[in-house]
C-alpha cells in the first residue's frame, strides 16, 4: 500500500483516537483501502476517496465500516437531492458570505482545552430574518461543515459544542423554521457529518421560546435531545460547563473577537475556492443505484404531518 496522506495529530489526540473512536494505527491504511473499494463498487455513486477524507468518516463513526458507508452515501445523496440545502459548490455564493459576514455561524479559533471539543457558536438572530432563509442557513453550514471534515481534528477526535445564541431572534425568525426543513438539518446533521457533538446549549432564549422548542423536540433523535441545554439569560449555568474564557471577547471571553473570527473564515472559504468548485463533480445518481433506494418518505415524513400546518 502507498504512504498514507494523513495530517499528523498530537499524541493526545491519537490517545483519545485510540481510547473513544476504536482507532488501532496499524490498521489505519486497512481500514481507508476497505472504504474506498467500497465506493468504487458503487455504481450511483462519486465520492471523494483521498486518505484525510476517508479517515474523517472512519473517527466519526468509530471504525464502524457499515456506518461509515451510510454516512458517505447519506453526505452525498442529501447534497444531490437538496442542493438548496446543502449544495456546497460555490465559495462566492452571495447568500453564503453574507451569512458568515453577519457572524450566524462563529468557529471560534480555540478547542475547550488543548485537546478538547471545538466550540461553534450560532447567533441565529445576528441577520434579520427577511434577509435569509433556512435553506441559505443550512446550505452555509455545509461549507463549515465540510472545511471542518479535512481541517480539524479536534472536532473530529474529541467532539464539537455547539452554543446557539437567540438574542434577537424575532417571530420571524421562528416563522422561517419550517418542521420540512428543520427535519432535513437535523437528520443530515446527525446521519452524513461524522462530527461527535457533545453539548448544545440555547441561551439568551425568548418569552415562548419552550413552547417552540417542544415543537421541535420530537423531530430530534433522543441522542440529539440529551445533549441539549437552556440557559435563557442565566450564563452562569453555561460557564458552569463552558467556562467564559473560552467564548469570544463580545460575551467576556478570551476566545478571539468576532470580526477576527469572521475574517478567519472568509479566509478559509477563499482558500477552498477550488476544492468546492470540484464538488460538482460528486453525488449520486439514484437511477444507478443498486438495491434498496433511501427512504426519504421514511427520513422527513415530518412533512406530511405538518402540510396543513404549512399551507394554513
Amino acid at each position: 500500500m502507498s504512504e498514507l496522506k494523513i495530517r499528523p495529530i498530537s499524541e493526545q489526540l491519537q490517545k483519545i483516537a485510540v481510547e473513544e473512536l476504536n482507532e488501532v494505527p496499524e490498521r489505519i491504511d486497512a481500514d481507508i483501502e476497505a472504504v474506498r473499494t467500497w465506493i468504487k463498487q458503487q455504481p450511483h455513486l462519486r465520492a471523494r476517496d483521498d486518505d484525510q477524507f476517508l479517515i474523517a468518516f472512519l473517527r466519526g463513526c468509530k471504525y464502524s465500516l457499515e456506518k461509515v458507508k451510510g454516512k458517505i452515501d447519506k453526505f452525498y445523496t442529501f447534497r444531490t437531492k437538496y442542493p438548496e440545502c446543502f449544495g456546497a459548490f460555490d465559495v462566492d455564493d452571495e447568500d453564503v458570505r453574507r451569512i458568515i459576514n453577519a457572524g450566524v455561524f462563529l468557529v471560534l479559533p480555540s478547542p475547550l482545552g488543548e485537546h478538547g471539543p471545538r466550540i461553534i457558536l450560532i447567533r441565529q438572530g445576528a441577520l434579520s430574518a427577511d434577509k435569509y432563509t433556512m435553506e441559505q442557513f443550512g446550505r452555509t453550514a455545509s461549507y463549515i461543515q465540510e472545511i471542518t471534515i479535512r481541517d480539524d481534528d479536534n472536532t473530529l477526535i474529541s467532539g464539537m459544542i455547539s452554543i446557539i445564541d437567540l438574542e434577537g431572534c424575532t417571530a420571524a425568525h421562528v416563522v422561517q423554521m419550517m418542521p420540512s426543513v428543520m427535519k432535513k438539518l437535523s437528520v443530515q446533521a446527525e446521519e452524513a457529518v461524522p462530527w461527535r457533538p457533545k453539548q448544545q446549549h440555547f441561551i439568551h432564549t425568548p418569552s415562548g421560546f419552550e413552547v417552540v422548542f417542544n415543537m421541535f423536540k420530537p423531530l430530534m433523535s433522543k441522542k440529539q435531545q440529551e445533549r441539549i441545554s437552556v440557559h435563557a439569560d442565566n450564563l452562569d449555568s453555561l460557564f458552569d460547563k463552558i467556562p467564559q474564557r473560552y467564548l469570544p471577547v463580545e460575551y467576556g471571553g478570551e476566545n478571539g473577537t468576532i470580526p477576527e473570527i469572521i475574517a478567519q473564515m472568509h479566509k478559509q472559504l477563499d482558500e477552498y475556492r477550488e476544492y468546492f468548485r470540484e464538488n460538482v463533480n460528486y453525488g449520486t445518481d439514484e437511477n444507478l443505484r443498486v438495491g434498496k433506494p433511501i427512504d426519504f418518505d421514511g427520513l422527513f415524513g415530518v412533512e406530511g404531518s405538518f402540510r396543513k400546518l404549512e399551507v394554513d
